[in-house]
């Protein structure tokens, strides 16, 4: 930007001169984040006239202060314009994001989690949907500002921060964790497709690879268009769940008692409420959040990276919200209808162990074809949704850690994250659902550390973060819950593993070699949990001029640059 002003009489030359030094000093301040330079340059004639010109130029050193890989900022007039814009405008400009990352929360893995949970303990485990879904917009939220405050997204972070065989391996894992994810949804897609239209399960599982991939092509014109795909999957499995809901006409009562009244009764209630926590949180919804946020233009401004942090932070809490009430939805469907004490011997033989297939059969025998299908569609929309939205953060996590081109991305993501699990679908076949969706949470569960520990030591990071610091409190309750989640899943990780050691049929010598083989797994794996824990973050990104007496002394030449302006009109 250069601004210059001629005056007809002469300047006062001193106070220029000390404006320009003023300058000079706030930008080597800055110097030190990459935030850009100014030379001011202030000439005074004797009675002839006088000269300013200030020129700012953005520094370009591994991406300008306000334009990175990925997010572009306003300028200081741009920004200015579209704060003027009414405010449901501006928030409707940052609406979409939460979404599409919600998608996660409905994925055949929590619908049949949330099946089970209704089935054994009725209206009881409502309460930790509720307060995990707190939790999550809370990871979420910092997921989103770390990518409005720098720039970029998780994963590029993560390239940036690493050495190169610790971000090869964390690429690695959050592949697996993609692939993971992506698994659930093909399944049920394939069941849908099954109970719908009666097509073969390995039709359906290839059905769904050539509609995840056609979906896909969307983003060409946009992630607007992608998050609109959100919506309207989210906006049928709403439809479906609730169609069914009413069928069901459950208690309010009881339902906002399990919602707000914590407790844990009847067999397994800790283990089951554990998993349903546990499965909230998502590795790749983290990288995702912090990507799609860099679809808008972010502000250069302290006030607007708190307005757009604002936005976002509203927009993810609405979606949310309308996921947390289709998830009670689904749990008060199958609490309601294996709560009644006149069902026959059949219905409770399949309430006892219930999963996605079995479902539809459930509802086809106590409400008709027709609430079958209902579900099959909302089962439909979740299958589908999952493997889109899994798909779509692979891409932004290869993109982040390989560096390559996004049309190269586009082509390379998509296959490398569906042609796996297509292939372990099909072998796995309808009968195995139940196991392969319990397999890919344990992964899940497994990988989500080293996605969750990146995002809380660059949230806490100071030096990276410090105009626009998140609450102390907000970031030790990050940090606590997340701790505990991760406790949790090593401790079940360890037992488990103990205990399918002990009952186990094998002969001793080969307990013995698959215990020498997984104990120093376990141990490499916490000590690579240790290191990212206590790693210091050292990596320097550019952030948006925060500067308010820099950007006064900006405007004080722009108004004298106006009055020049109307002095030369007349």
């Amino acid at each position: 930007m250069v601004v210059a002003a001629h005056h007809s009489g002469a300047p006062p030359a001193a106070a220029m001169e000390e404006a320009g030094r003023k300058v000079e000093r706030e930008e080597q301040q800055r110097g030190t984040r990459g935030s850009g330079r100014v030379a001011a340059v202030v000439a005074a004639g004797g009675g002839g006239g006088g000269e300013i010109e200030i020129e700012m130029e953005a520094a370009a050193a591994g991406g300008a202060a306000g334009a990175s890989s990925s997010g572009q900022r306003h300028d200081d007039a741009e920004e200015g314009g579209l704060r003027q814009r009414p405010t449901w405008k501006r928030f409707l400009a940052h609406a979409g994001p939460g979404f599409l990352i919600s998608l996660a929360y409905l994925d055949p893995s929590n619908v049949q989690t949330d099946l089970q949970s209704g089935s054994s303990h009725k209206y009881e485990l409502l309460w930790v949907l509720f307060f995990g879904f707190i939790f999550v917009l809370i990871i979420q939220s910092l997921a989103a500002k770390l990518g409005i405050i720098t720039g970029r997204h998780l994963a590029e972070l993560c390239m940036r921060e690493y050495p190169k065989h610790v971000k090869y391996g964390l690429w690695l894992l959050m592949e697996a964790g993609v692939i993971a994810a992506t698994v659930p949804g093909v399944l049920g897609t394939a069941l849908a497709y099954n109970k719908l239209l009666h097509i073969p399960f390995w039709g359906g599982v290839l059905i769904c690879g050539a509609s995840t991939l056609l979906i896909l092509t969307l983003q060409c014109y946009g992630a607007r268009k992608m998050e609109l795909i959100g919506v309207i999957f989210i906006s049928i499995m709403a439809a479906c769940f609730f169609v069914d809901l009413s069928n069901v006409n459950p208690p309010m009562g009881e339902v906002i008692q399990g919602l707000f009244i914590p407790r844990l009764r009847g067999a397994y209630a800790t283990s089951d409420a554990i998993a349903v926590f546990s499965s909230l949180i998502v590795p790749h919804n983290l990288f995702l959040h912090s990507s799609l946020v860099l679809s808008r233009k972010l502000p250069s401004s302290p006030k607007g990276v708190k307005d757009t942090s604002t936005f976002f932070l509203i927009e993810n809490a609405f979606a949310l919200f309308l996921v947390l009430l289709v998830n009670v939805a689904i749990v008060s469907i199958t609490g309601t209808i294996c709560a009644d004490n006149q069902l026959v011997d059949d219905i409770i033989s399949t309430c006892s162990g219930l999963t996605l297939n079995s479902t539809s059969v459930l509802l086809k025998n106590v409400f008709g074809k027709s609430s079958s299908k209902i579900y099959g569609l909302a089962l439909l929309a979740s299958g589908q949704s999952c493997a889109v939205a899994t798909s779509y953060s692979g891409q932004y996590i290869m993109q982040g850690f390989s560096g390559m081109r996004k049309c190269i991305i586009y082509i390379i993501a998509p296959c490398f994250t569906i042609i796996p699990s297509l292939i372990i679908c099909s072998m796995g076949g309808a009968p195995h659902v139940r196991q392969l969706i319990n397999i890919s949470a344990i992964i899940l569960a497994f990988v989500l550390p080293f996605a969750l520990v990146p995002l809380l030591k660059f949230s806490s990071c100071c030096a990276m973060i410090e105009p626009y610091k998140n609450t102390t409190g907000i970031v030790q309750v990050a940090w606590i819950l997340s701790t505990v989640i991760m406790g949790i899943n090593i401790y079940f990780f360890c037992t488990s593993f103990i205990s399918w050691l002990v009952h186990s049929e094998l002969s001793r010598i080969l307990n013995a070699i698959i215990s020498t083989l997984v104990f120093p797994f376990m141990a490499a794996y916490i000590a690579a949990l240790i290191y990212l824990v206590f790693k210091k973050v050292s990596v320097s990104v550019p952030l948006p001029s925060t500067s308010v007496s820099s950007e006064i002394e900006v405007e004080e030449v722009r108004r004298q640059d106006d009055k020049v302006d109307d002095i030369a009109i007349r």
